[in-house]
């Protein structure tokens, strides 16, 4: 990809982001809070779609915390199994179970500082569910999408998740900073994808560095 132009402004690219994409909601599907929380931890090595795939009848099977935190690991191995890593993934789901359960009286924690606490939760993690659940902001969510597309953007030449997080969180007015990392995971879907871009169709193609005639 030639680089023929300078690194957008933040605010830019919102707007036009805005007009492709509209008002947005995280893709993954879930009805309670700690079900948001159990999708993220599965779709780590994994696409939303499956995680959504496998999602109503994990939930069906475990309706409540309780359940998830007494079942045997390898039933909810089971359920999982398609989403890989799953008995890293189920171990993680339990032990976010129990300690809601035990460390916060079954409610999710509003700040980052304790929600990374949580077995499966990273930052990534913490951000979406504080954002979603809460509205509470305090980080940029940084997925591979948003990894790959902060790099075409200009935004960084970071490759650490923590370290483009910082630098989006520098630039980024806080209250943009939710739709904006969406907008990007569904420009990487739709244009942006990691082996395949649709450059002339692309709704910032007249501002991005990277564009490709």
């Amino acid at each position: 990809m030639k680089q023929s132009k300078k690194t957008p402004k933040i605010t830019d690219v919102y707007r036009l982001l805005e007009a492709e994409f509209g008002v947005v909601e995280t893709p993954l599907t879930f009805s309670k809070p700690y079900e948001l929380a159990i999708a993220v931890i599965l779709s780590a090595q994994c696409t939303d779609e499956r995680v959504n795939q496998v999602t109503p009848e994990l939930f069906r099977t475990f309706p409540t915390l309780e359940s998830f935190a007494k079942a045997p690991l390898s039933a909810i191995e089971k359920k999982i199994f398609s989403t890989g890593f799953y008995k890293n993934k189920a171990k993680s789901i339990q032990g976010f179970a129990k300690m809601v359960l035990s460390e916060f009286g079954g409610e999710i924690p509003k700040t980052m500082e304790e929600a990374i606490t949580l077995p499966g939760f990273g930052r990534k993690t913490a951000n979406v569910v504080l954002a979603e659940i809460y509205g509470v902001v305090e980080g940029f969510v940084v997925d591979t999408h948003v990894k790959r597309l902060t790099k075409r953007l200009g935004f960084t030449n970071k490759t650490d998740p923590v370290q483009i997080e910082r630098e989006m969180m520098k630039i980024t007015p806080k209250e943009i900073c939710r739709n904006l990392s969406l907008y990007l995971i569904f420009l990487g879907r739709k244009y942006c994808q990691a082996r395949r871009t649709f450059c002339s169709d692309c709704p910032l193609s007249s501002l991005c560095p990277s564009f490709s005639e």
